[in-house]
């Protein structure tokens, strides 16, 4: 199985960091059927466990642990932004009108570092993390059924957070492909030459340059922050599955695409649940183009 990689500039993993990892895992297991692998030898302080489709870093989608001793941070999902160079990036987000929260640090083992990460805040307040991949290059499986979808920064200013995220990860919004589309260009290019060959001609039907969007800045009331989004096949059910265990559904919404419901797990972290619902001829050209 090829391994996916991510460029610079592209969302690369989502972690939960949470006081109670054992009430995130009993609530996340049954709810995207994952499977959970504990990453930190026992003895050391904290923990960091993967989860999985099948208990293999093959198909890692995500994590849950807990806060960093001495770390006074933010408890909830957190989206992870590659960059190729950490010393570089973490040094351009005070110029660019950010705060370097932690600076670089690795993670892993000496010699088998999964990656090197710093947390940062936007000028506008958005917390997320720069990630240099080591071992683990991030999510291998996503936009299916129980994975990570898509990661959207809500914020007051749209231009702001641009101003910041533009130079700092090669980011691009192009109004042709709707409000609020971040795109790296080549993106979609890296996907056809290494996990998705059939890229291109699936979204024939999509206006150019969609295939390289990699992220959502959205308008947003409130403080800035990053929503992660997970896929999967029943809104309805799944927000339903939700509720019975303990989260509360906020809203629901149906879009274009998408039929959403937003909620608060029991640990009061916040989500989205995303079932993709397009228009029948994207699914009938996608359709076409896995058969060729």
């Amino acid at each position: 199985m090829t391994t996916r990689t991510y460029p610079h500039g592209v969302p690369c993993w989502v972690d939960l960091e949470t006081q109670d990892v054992d009430a995130a895992l009993a609530f996340y297991g049954p709810l995207f059927g994952w499977a959970f692998t504990e990453k930190l030898p026992p003895g050391l302080p904290g923990r960091y466990v993967v989860a999985s489709l099948d208990g293999t870093d093959a198909t890692a989608v995500a994590a849950i642990a807990t806060p960093d001793p001495g770390w006074d941070g933010e408890i909830g999902w957190h989206t992870y932004l590659a960059v190729d160079d950490i010393e570089g990036a973490a040094a351009r987000v005070p110029e660019l009108g950010g705060v370097l929260s932690s600076p670089p640090e690795q993670v892993g083992p000496p010699g088998q570092a999964a990656g090197w990460m710093a947390r940062i805040v936007d000028p506008e307040g958005a917390p997320s993390r720069l990630w240099q991949a080591g071992t683990r290059p991030g999510a291998q499986r996503v936009n299916e059924a129980g994975t990570w979808n898509f990661s959207n920064l809500l914020t007051p200013d749209v231009d702001g957070a641009m101003a910041f995220y533009g130079p700092l990860l090669g980011w691009a919004l192009s109004p042709d492909l709707g409000a609020g589309m971040a795109r790296v260009p080549g993106y979609g290019d890296h996907l056809a030459r290494t996990v998705d060959p059939s890229i291109h001609e699936r979204q024939a039907l999509v206006p150019p340059g969609f295939a390289d969007v990699v992220a959502g800045v959205l308008p947003g009331e409130g403080p800035a922050h990053w929503s992660v989004v997970f896929a999967v096949a029943d809104r309805d059910a799944s927000a339903a599955a939700a509720e019975r265990g303990g989260a509360t559904i906020l809203e629901t919404t149906d879009t274009e695409w998408t039929r959403e419901a937003r909620v608060h797990d029991p640990l009061g972290a916040e989500l989205v649940l995303s079932q993709f619902a397009p228009p029948q001829e994207l699914l009938d050209a996608e359709a076409a183009a896995s058969a060729g």
